[in-house]
């Protein structure tokens, strides 16, 4: 009898030791029915972070992974095994809002001042060193013992970390909704709050440990895979892979999956459960064809004009082949008027534009006639003949009528993403359904159909330029 009481207790002894040394068997031993062996993904998960956490090179881990899949659970897991293993870290945690932010940071606290009852193990058996200093009771910043500085801070995007430095930073699932995943302004400030406080905030370890679903291609993830792209190690998990196998069957089974499949709206199903971003599930442009050499033909240009002091001037200059629109230069600023007509003349001469049609809507005739004059008068040039043309249609619909011509129609040069970031990223993400922060490229596109295709009924309209000339010029109305 004692020789097997000695045995077992040899066996937790062993236990306890893996836990303290592996993230896995951490969770395994304090979350049983949720850690099932069989539930592999999960290991490999946890796996995933502790090589991330001790032995990798690289800042950032980012992990995506479908709702009720043990994201939350391992993400206030990671941060109490952390602590356990060197309670002289420091852990800032980041939530969609301050009340989920109290809430990770209760449940982390209370996994290790959790009082041992019966048999069960508990955080003291595993790391018995290591408790919340006494009367430490901040519902969002505390001290473990013995620790001269704050151990654990919980913010939010609305919150503050003023003061407080971290070797870990875990972000857990910072938008929750599809209203959130749409608005760009929002998923801006979750960017410039990232960048300009939260990586200030990282000291010693430096490591970024990112939880979430795939919302976005300008969501948390995505942004800090284009900014960091030698430092981010990406870790993806679908809830059904392209062959039809079950990432976790005892959690999500197939009849449920096609069950949420068909009830769902498509592009939030397949991001919160494939990871596919919904602004490329739903935008409106997949892929541009590009040209390697340009053609010989006629140059032409659109320009539309900023209407408001949130829109940007877009000016694009491309060549007519076989019908055929091969873009070769652009501008493409939210700078003032009297920088654009600068900046548009300029490209007017170096593009050896013959003909450019410019928006007459909201300032755009002025805005034409300063063209012309800046082209005149300082690059002695009347080659480019200039037409204001009105605009009356409904712009979303010339958007949307227009996009299949243009996705097989219009070739960009080869390097137009880098060239020209901020064109890119617009005509990109612009959305077939929901909201448009910026429509000025896709519409300048749009425009550039019209005028190949001869959308626009032409009509005389009479002293466009100047009054007291009488000239007769033609534009057209589309």
């Amino acid at each position: 009898m004692r020789d097997n009481f000695d045995v077992e207790l040899a066996r937790f002894g062993a236990r306890l030791e893996l836990a303290r040394r592996h993230l896995y068997d951490y969770c395994l031993l304090q979350y049983p029915s949720f850690y099932r062996p069989a539930r592999t993904f999960l290991k490999d998960i946890c796996n995933q972070i502790e090589t991330f956490v001790n032995h990798s090179p690289k800042r950032f881990l980012i992990l995506n992974a479908p709702p009720r899949h043990g994201k939350s659970l391992t993400a206030q897991s990671a941060t109490a095994w952390l602590l356990g293993n060197n309670p002289s870290h420091r852990v800032m945690t980041a939530s969609y809002n301050e009340r989920l932010a109290s809430s990770f940071s209760k449940n982390v606290r209370n996994i290790i001042q959790t009082e041992k009852v019966g048999n069960r193990v508990v955080y003291s058996d595993i790391f018995p060193n290591v408790a919340v200093r006494y009367g430490d009771a901040s519902a969002q910043m505390w001290t473990l013992e013995g620790q001269t500085q704050t151990s654990y801070l919980a913010t939010s995007p609305n919150g503050t970390a003023t003061g407080f430095g971290c070797d870990f930073l875990i972000c857990d699932d910072l938008i929750k909704k599809a209203e959130d995943a749409y608005n760009e302004n929002l998923l801006d400030d979750i960017w410039h709050w990232f960048t300009d406080t939260m990586l200030s905030r990282l000291e010693g370890k430096r490591k970024v440990i990112v939880i979430m679903t795939r919302w976005a291609e300008g969501d948390l993830a995505g942004r800090i895979l284009t900014a960091f792209p030698d430092e981010v190690e990406l870790i993806t998990y679908q809830a059904c892979n392209e062959q039809g196998v079950m990432l976790c069957s005892d959690i999500l089974n197939k009849t449920d999956y096609d069950f949420l499949k068909r009830e769902m709206s498509t592009d939030i199903f397949e991001a919160n459960y494939n990871q596919k971003p919904i602004d490329v599930e739903g935008r409106l442009y997949s892929k541009f064809k590009e040209w390697d050499n340009k053609p010989e033909g006629e140059v032409r240009n659109y320009t539309d004009t900023a209407d408001t002091g949130s829109d940007y001037l877009c000016s694009i200059s491309y060549v007519i082949f076989e019908n055929e629109a091969y873009i070769t230069d652009l501008v493409f600023t939210d700078e003032p008027m009297e920088v654009t007509e600068d900046a548009t003349a300029d490209l007017f001469s170096r593009s050896d534009v013959n003909r450019a049609n410019i928006e007459s809507n909201n300032g755009g005739r002025g805005f034409a006639r300063n063209v012309e004059r800046i082209l005149r008068e300082n690059y002695g040039s009347n080659k480019t003949v200039i037409t204001p043309v009105p605009q009356s249609k409904n712009k979303e619909s010339r958007i949307l009528a227009s996009s299949a011509w243009v996705q097989n129609h219009v070739y960009m040069p080869p390097n137009w993403k880098t060239r020209w970031p901020e064109f890119y990223k617009q005509v990109m993400s612009y959305q077939r359904k929901g909201k448009n922060t910026h429509d000025d490229a896709v519409d300048v596109l749009a425009a550039i159909f019209e005028d190949i295709t001869g959308k626009r009924k032409p009509q005389i309209i009479n002293n466009i330029d100047n009054p007291t000339k009488r000239r007769h010029r033609r534009t057209f109305e589309r």
